[in-house]
């Protein structure tokens, strides 16, 4: 994988400074430690890090046409590129490489900006047209690969694979977004296309940007869209055949690389079905890695090894401490922005793990979104059939009130804990389900913040991410609703930028085959009885794969790949965790109720309550600005050096 870095002036006789250029492309060495290469001209500078994964002669970046006059610089993987090759050299254009890279270049040539509309893989790239001044950057439809961009106030546009690239720029302003604050303790992460930063943006999946010189500002366009759409006329055998088909072909045009390559295999469905496929498609067992846990409910080494044997690769676990603190403050600088799923912690270390031997590896990602495997799902269908049976107006004071009076029960057995799903029934969808994804309620939230933060909210609520989404979404029926969601904003705001920035650290590139566009389409064609049956959730896939893994492996009880962060906030952090968010950076920026704070920390420690993802999502916030602290004052001290 690599990372990619640029600047661009609306006004060409802006000459770019390259010491700049440089200090940001440098900013990316990790995901691209075999190479860097450079482009200036007229206004524009493109920069670029390599990680070699195919050619590893012939693919330096920047790459050109064949008079110089069309430039790129990519991060991904174009899995058609030979077909798109063999089309392009029938129309005339000559290639000097043999890797993907190049086929961007002549593709913009032939067909202009549709041009993404022809790849299939996962990418982000920056374009440069000489002959018409004209800047192009892409983002894939899903958003495997990131891109950020910012546009100065002196016109000027930066952009790059990271936030980290972008803060190295000094004219860029470095104020909070309060609503991406308010999405970050709603979701647990920001969704596209906001950042923490309200000058700097997301390139949202499946967008493309592009500004021609004279132009007062650049335009963004949407390429492409899923549609959820039931083939009523399809058989589940013809399904189950189809859907092996598919996967193994997109897992199939996964294994081209000039680098070793392997998979990750956690013991579950997805992983398992991927390797599964490849072990079909490849001469020589293939190369799988786990990481197991000392703590049994955490731990799915035994299923990962259990599958190993059945498929018969070169298997490698390693046990890793649940206890494993140190990484706290080393992952929260991979992020450049307050993220807080925790499982990004063992994902590095099975990242890590992986890297010894492979360049490449393969995941499972994707597959709950594809084949509705989260639990959520099946909680949200049960409720919609709850809310479709009785009308708004009995159902919302009904179950409002014997929400309200049922007791919160954290502390007991899951049966009893009623009062979240009455309360959820008398919802609407959209609130419902907004509920459900969301790591502090609006409550909690409300009152986590302080009076200055409420009033620079304006009234605004993280839910409008939802109902923006679902406002006009190509769906059919209420699971369609919820899968879409999270294709829109879980998925790449949460998932793929995890397995991005943990395996970016490590120099692996990760591909996801469950996340080929092609085989999306498809699966959203599956009646909803095909995806969410009765309990249980994946359930053509399953069915497809009876034949290929143990059933044990394929219908037991989904397990979180996370860490134990109740026990640890009770337990052996709870005085660092009490010291650092109460007398930390968190007091300092008058974001918070500081009272609150110390009231969670109070009600997790005595039991009373599980704050556990709030202390987690608070802690990532107060390294984030930990971080942001340390930057501008090595920023301000090496300007005092050069003045001194």
């Amino acid at each position: 994988m690599c990372g990619l870095v640029g600047l661009f002036n609306s006004v060409a006789t802006r000459s770019i400074d390259r010491s700049l250029l440089q200090t940001m492309t440098d900013s990316l060495a990790h995901r691209g430690p075999d190479g860097s290469g450079f482009y200036v001209h007229d206004g524009i500078g493109l920069g670029h890090r390599r990680l070699s994964i195919i050619d590893l002669a012939g693919g330096q970046q920047p790459m050109h046409n064949e008079d110089d006059t069309v430039s790129v610089v990519y991060n991904g993987e174009i899995y058609n590129f030979r077909e798109l090759a063999k089309s392009l050299r029938n129309r005339g254009h000559r290639f000097r490489s043999l890797c993907d890279t190049e086929v961007i270049v002549h593709a913009w040539e032939e067909w202009g900006v549709d041009c993404v509309k022809r790849f299939r893989g996962m990418f982000a790239f920056a374009l440069w047209d000489s002959n018409t001044e004209t800047l192009f950057l892409a983002r894939d439809r899903l958003g495997i690969k990131p891109l950020y961009y910012a546009v100065l106030p002196d016109g000027q546009l930066v952009f790059g694979s990271e936030l980290k690239a972008l803060l190295c720029h000094p004219a860029l302003t470095r104020g909070f977004d309060v609503q991406a604050i308010e999405d970050y303790f709603a979701f647990g992460y920001i969704p596209d296309p906001k950042t923490i930063y309200s000058s700097v943006r997301k390139l949202p999946p499946a967008h493309t940007l592009v500004w021609q010189r004279g132009a007062p500002s650049p335009s963004l366009k949407q390429y492409w869209e899923i549609f959820f759409q039931a083939n009523t006329q399809l058989r589940e055998a013809d399904a189950c055949a189809e859907l092996r088909e598919r996967m193994g072909e997109a897992v199939k045009i996964r294994l081209m690389a000039d680098v070793p390559l392997g998979a990750f295999l956690s013991g579950g469905v997805d992983s398992s079905s991927v390797v599964s496929m490849m072990a079909r498609h490849s001469a020589g067992r293939v190369n799988t890695c786990s990481i197991g846990f000392d703590v049994p409910e955490f731990n799915e080494a035994d299923y990962a090894e259990t599958v190993a044997r059945h498929l018969n690769t070169d298997h490698r676990v390693r046990k890793v401490s649940t206890d494993a603190f140190d990484l706290i403050e080393r992952m929260s600088t991979f992020y450049d922005e307050p993220f807080a799923d925790s499982s990004s912690m063992p994902t590095y270390q099975v990242c890590r793990l992986a890297r010894e031997k492979v360049t490449v590896a393969l995941s499972g990602d994707g597959g709950d979104e594809a084949f509705a495997g989260y639990r959520r799902y099946r909680w949200h269908h049960y409720e919609e059939l709850v809310r479709g049976s009785l009308p708004r107006s009995l159902r919302q004071p009904l179950f409002a009130l014997l929400g309200q009076v049922y007791p919160k029960l954290d502390w007991a057995p899951r049966a009893l804990r009623a009062k979240s799903t009455l309360q959820a029934l008398a919802r609407d969808s959209v609130d419902a389900y907004f509920h459900s994804v969301s790591i502090l309620d609006r409550r909690l939230r409300r009152k986590l913040f302080s009076a200055r933060m409420l009033r620079d909210l304006q009234g605004y609520d993280a839910r409008d991410v939802l109902a923006d989404v679902l406002r006009d979404a190509p769906v059919e029926h209420h699971l369609d609703h919820v899968q879409y969601a999270d294709l829109k904003t879980y998925l790449p705001g949460d998932i793929l930028t995890k397995v991005d920035r943990a395996s970016m650290a490590t120099s692996l590139e990760v591909r996801v085959p469950l996340l080929d566009h092609e085989l999306l389409e498809w699966a959203a064609t599956l009646p909803p009885t095909f995806r969410l049956r009765a309990r249980e959730g994946k359930y053509l896939l399953k069915k497809a794969m009876e034949d290929q893994l143990p059933r044990e492996v394929l219908y037991r009880e989904k397990m979180g790949f996370c860490i134990p962060l109740t026990r640890w906030f009770r337990g052996p952090l709870q005085a660092v965790i009490r010291q650092r968010l109460l007398d930390g950076m968190l007091q300092e920026v008058d974001l918070f109720d500081m009272g609150f704070v110390k009231r969670l920390l109070d009600e997790h420690a005595s039991g009373v309550s599980d704050h556990s993802a709030a202390i987690w999502a608070l802690l990532m916030f107060e390294s984030f600005l930990g971080n942001v602290n340390m930057k501008t004052a090595a920023h301000q001290n090496g300007q005092r050096a050069a003045g001194s």
